[in-house]
């Protein structure tokens, strides 16, 4: 699964491990060192996967990721030295899919891009045909959401959030039930990162987020996904 992977790390020394690290699997790697680079990089050449630190000159890791958002929906990771929930959140919430707390091995960071990648490229049967409730269609084959015949650009891990609740439209999925499919079993991960990215797509997907009658909250239990109704 050999990628193009973008960098954004200004610890010298740490983005020369990184990098090592990544060409040894195989992957293809630019290395950059602040956020604005990472912007001008991901326009000039569209990565597979950016890993990008939070804390960086010029232009935050937070404040790119706002950035990219805005036009893209590629692959994040970030590199955080932030441990508190709250600060971790705050990057889930700007779009990233995903992040590693420094101090980290870089054997648990290449499991994560690995993972990363795979959702991606999450690859489909044939058989696979694609799902609706109500005005959302979620196409597994193409990789791509519809509300109401537009298109909606999702992150590769809302866009697997969103399949696992349409593949089975009006049944709740428990946060914890939604973990694995689109993080698989990791200490890192809280149910609270299942919160923050249902509150991205429901920005995307509904008429009013603030009253969500397609993505619905069942309380104390999950999400459920249906074609219309009252809100969660």
């Amino acid at each position: 699964m050999c990628a193009h992977v973008l960098v954004a790390e200004d610890d010298m020394n740490q983005a020369e491990l990184i990098r090592r690290y990544l060409e040894h699997e195989g992957h293809t790697v630019r290395v950059v060192h602040n956020g604005r680079a990472v912007v001008e990089e991901h326009h000039r050449d569209r990565p597979d996967l950016i890993v990008m630190d939070v804390m960086m000159p010029v232009m935050s890791g937070l404040e790119a990721c706002r950035v990219l958002r805005a036009e893209s929906d590629v692959a994040v990771l970030l590199l955080t030295a932030r441990s508190t929930e709250e600060d971790l959140l705050t990057g889930l919430d700007l779009g990233a899919d995903d992040y590693v707390t420094k101090p980290y091995s870089p054997r648990e960071l290449m499991a994560r891009v690995r993972t990363l990648l795979r959702r991606s490229r999450a690859s489909v049967g044939p058989e696979e045909q694609v799902l609706s409730a109500g005005p959302i269609s979620v196409d597994p084959a193409r990789h791509t959401v519809l509300v109401d015949g537009a298109r909606v650009e999702c992150t590769p891990v809302e866009f697997q959030l969103l399949r696992a609740l349409a593949t089975r439209p009006g049944r709740v999925l428990s946060r914890t039930q939604l973990l694995e499919r689109i993080h698989g079993i990791s200490g890192y991960i809280t149910e609270r990162t299942i919160d923050v990215h249902v509150k991205n797509l429901r920005r995307k997907i509904e008429p009013d987020p603030r009253r969500p009658a397609h993505l619905v909250t069942v309380y104390g239990v999950g999400y459920k996904l249906v074609g219309s109704g009252r809100a969660g």
